[in-house]
């Protein structure tokens, strides 16, 4: 990403347009876009809310009491900035954004709660209300000002000074409120907003957290500017001499006469090199809108695809009497795209997707990830081989579409409800407009596994929404992710391709493919495998799963052979497993004390399951050979044990404390499997290829805990108060090996410029805060999340247990 940062920095220069005039951009002129995450006020609870209109016709809310549900009854004006000196900090806690509430509370046990989505264990939501105050300077009078949420869960109300800017249901899709008109400028006095979210009622069957949990943003402009996902970039003809780019402009006009604007759009690599600039002029009567196309090119195009993301920028200039009065940039891919019956083709090649499932949560923060935890889960997708990721089941926070463009990740952008009400289609347009321009979408889905499917009603609105999708976008594909009514009601007919969730099941896409050869197949989700990291036991105590066996649920094979299936039918396109981490909700097959999935490959901190080398191995050119389970079982001396290992090797040889058990010839995509004596010490599996070993496997047996491990993924952090280090702490013995059964009680303290915002284990069934300075080891690992505050500073972090020898680790916080 740092490589397109220097595009900001043009916009912010004196231009010279073709009649050779200076084009000049004021500080008073252009799009200002600030981030309005910090200082808020919270608090937990409802409040009711008195709305008082004055007589005299206003019709409107001109004052807003709000009555504080505490044994103090206390009644304060919460609208008023003067109202500050009557505030009790006790009823309202300092929050920044992202915030998640639902993750600071305690999990309950309640088995009349069926309708939770983390079915008997859950954490509650309900209602709870932001406040911020915030000046706005009197030179910003003449201004279009408006506020952005990227997402709030849910069913949200906002306020501005006394006055009801409207409410937003939707949990995932982002709402925009116009406040040029009820601010206070300068001396009026200070701004008070006031937001409402009611998590009471959820949208999926997973843990969707409660609150503002995305960010939101003040945007500034003239009245004279680009309207909100007002650009479409595409490109139409794309060869290796060159490629066409189509863009489209939507400006708004807010003066009360018409103007004669020019647009100026200016095509940018990730130099930062203009390649080629167009200019339209027109005349935008007052309080209207109107769209400018334009046909730009360029040469010698650098094409975008996983393995090499390049991006190019519109720079979008609104210039009115010679002034630039708004700026714009819109971030592109040069791409083809075409998903047909013989499968995902990219830039013109058969290009297997290899992808994942993802619901949005993490461990210690719920929903409330900073950019930092998108982009290390990202990361992590992009180690394991993946090329693509799903939305499941809603679209994503913009900056992780962001990240994907730069990062190179395939995404299948996901719409929440199969709906072509007023509401449902507005969700559906939200993203579509909001999401089009980003060159890592090659499909949008429509719904997942609603129950309609199939049905004549549902293929009615499913009708609805792909010719909609198809008006707003003409470049992509729409789909659905189906696990019944494929061909019933004449679902399928309407989708340009039929999405198979779990379509291994007596291989049910090959037998439509065979049954409708036309047919455009692809697998939107297979696999779910569930398993408990380092567990090679089922245990209904403690709720956990094997990952030797295969159990619940009927579907899915085991991780890495639904692979074999892509390979085999290559028609089919690619697939996306569920899922690569674990989530909160969902705790399939158990119930309490289970409060989290196990369909990961990876647990809910990133920590690798075993499955997740079937897919390194499946997915990667890198020699792979994974043994496992460890090597730690006092009192099974002389017992007969299992040895499973995934490879991508030709064959295998197994060896216990040097003694060869044999080899193994490798089936692609098929873990490999020994039967032998167990004896303490060391087991190590030898991959070769064409006769020399390639790599090794190794485990061993450990001593008891002796020492803490603690490894960040960064020792350099922005001291932006939103940077993260993602800290893994392991626990080891005397040798420095990672002890596999440790469980042992790690407790943190921080000094400098930082801040712990949650713990994590990937402990299905633990109920341990993750807002918390402590965490026990699950397995040998734990997880601790550090945040910078806005200072610079060393960030020192140790890391204390009973009976183990402490460690601490520093990190430093620049500008």
């Amino acid at each position: 990403m740092k490589k397109i940062g220097v595009f900001s920095v043009l916009v912010l220069l004196s231009l010279v347009d073709v009649y050779g005039q200076d084009l000049i951009q004021t500080n008073s002129s252009k799009r200002i876009r600030d981030n309005f995450d910090f200082n808020w006020q919270f608090h937990k609870g409802d409040i009711a809310i008195k709305k008082i209109v004055k007589a005299g016709g206003q019709g409107g809310i001109t004052d807003v009491n709000v009555k504080v549900v505490t044994a103090r009854d206390t009644i304060i004006n919460y609208m008023d900035a003067g109202s500050y000196k009557i505030f009790y900090p006790a009823d309202w806690k300092q929050v920044n954004l992202p915030h998640d509430w639902a993750v600071e509370g305690t999990f309950v046990h309640d088995n009349s709660m069926g309708n939770q989505p983390a079915v008997s264990g859950y954490l509650p939501t309900g209602t709870g209300f932001y406040r911020k105050e915030f000046e706005i300077p009197e030179t910003d009078k003449g201004k279009k000002i408006s506020i952005e949420f990227d997402g709030i869960f849910r069913n949200s109300t906002v306020w501005v000074n006394g006055h009801l800017m409207g409410n937003h249901l939707s949990g995932y899709t982002p709402s925009n409120y116009d406040l040029t008109d009820v601010l206070r400028y300068g001396n009026e006095g200070k701004n008070v907003i006031l937001v409402k979210a009611d998590a009471s009622e959820y949208e999926g069957w997973w843990y969707e957290g409660a609150g503002i949990y995305r960010h939101v943003w003040l945007i500034k402009t003239n009245r004279l500017h680009v309207h909100r996902f007002g650009t479409y970039i595409t490109t139409p003809q794309v060869s290796d001499a060159e490629a066409a780019v189509s863009i489209s402009t939507t400006l708004k006009n807010e003066y009360r006469e018409t103007k004669k604007i020019t647009l100026v759009s200016k095509i940018v690599n990730s130099n930062g090199v203009v390649i080629d600039t167009k200019i339209a002029s027109d005349s935008l009567p007052a309080y209207s809108q109107m769209e400018i196309a334009q046909k730009g090119q360029i040469k010698n195009p650098l094409l975008w695809s996983p393995e090499t993301p390049n991006l190019y920028k519109v720079l979008t200039e609104v210039v009115d009497n010679s002034n630039i009065v708004d700026t714009y940039e819109t971030t592109f891919g040069v791409r083809t795209i075409d998903v047909n019956k013989n499968g995902v083709f990219l830039n013109g090649k058969l290009y297997p997707v290899k992808g994942t499932c993802n619901h949005q949560d993490f461990a210690g923060i719920g929903v409330a990830l900073p950019d930092k935890i998108n982009w290390y889960k990202l990361k992590l997708l992009k180690e394991v081989g993946s090329n693509a990721y799903r939305c499941s089941h809603h679209l994503p926070t913009p900056e992780l579409l962001n990240m994907c463009d730069s990062m190179g990740l395939l995404v299948l952008d996901e719409n929440r409800f199969l709906s072509s009400s007023e509401e449902g289609i507005k969700d559906l347009t939200t993203m579509l407009y909001r999401d089009r321009n980003h060159p890592c979408i090659f499909m949008w889905s429509m719904e997942n596994e609603e129950w309609i499917q199939g049905t004549v009603q549902g293929t009615r609105i499913l009708e609805t929404m792909v010719a909609t999708t198809h008006k707003i976008d003409p470049t992509r594909k729409a789909t659905a992710a189906m696990n019944h009514g494929r061909n019933d009601g004449g679902y399928s007919d309407v989708l340009d391709v039929v999405g198979y969730n779990y379509g291994d099941k007596q291989l049910a896409y090959v037998k439509d493919k065979e049954k409708y050869p036309e047919r455009v197949l692809f697998c939107t989700e297979s696999t779910s495998f569930i398993s408990t990291r380092g567990e090679y036991a089922n245990n209904w105590e403690k709720a956990y799963v094997s990952n030797l066996s295969k159990w619940e649920p009927g579907w899915g094979p085991f991780p890495g052979e639904d692979w074999a299936d892509i390979v085999k039918y290559p028609y089919l396109g690619g697939t996306f497993v569920w899922t690569s981490f674990d989530y909160r909700g969902e705790p399939t097959p158990y119930q309490w004390p289970s409060v989290t999935s196990h369909f990961g490959f990876m647990d809910i901190c990133g920590f690798p399951k075993d499955g997740y080398y079937a897919y390194k191995a499946a997915w990667t050119n890198t020699p792979v050979v994974h043994i496992f389970p460890h090597w730690n079982w006092p009192g099974k001396e002389g017992d007969s044990i299992q040895v499973h290992c995934y490879s991508n090797c030709e064959e295998i040889e197994l060896l216990l404390n040097g003694k060869s058990i044999g080899k193994q010839k490798a089936v692609p995509y098929t873990k490999l499997i020994w039967k032998l004596i167990y004896k303490p010490g060391k087991l190590e599996a030898r991959g070769y290829k064409k006769g020399k070993v390639v790599t090794t496997g190794i485990v061993e047996t450990t001593t008891a805990p002796a020492q803490i491990n603690l490894n960040s993924d960064t020792y350099k952090l922005k001291a932006d108060g939103c940077d993260v280090a993602v800290i893994r702490v392991a626990i080891k013995d005397g040798k420095g090996r990672v002890v596999p059964t440790a469980d042992n009680l790690v407790k943190f303290s921080i000094e400098g410029p930082g801040t712990i915002i949650g713990t994590g284990n990937g402990n299905p069934g633990s109920h341990e805060p993750d807002k918390a300075s402590q965490r026990k080891a699950f397995n040998g690992y734990c997880l601790v999340l550090v945040q910078s505050q806005k200072e610079a500073g060393e960030i020192r972090l140790k890391a204390v247990s009973e009976d183990l020898k402490e460690t601490q680790i520093t990190i430093t916080a620049g500008y």
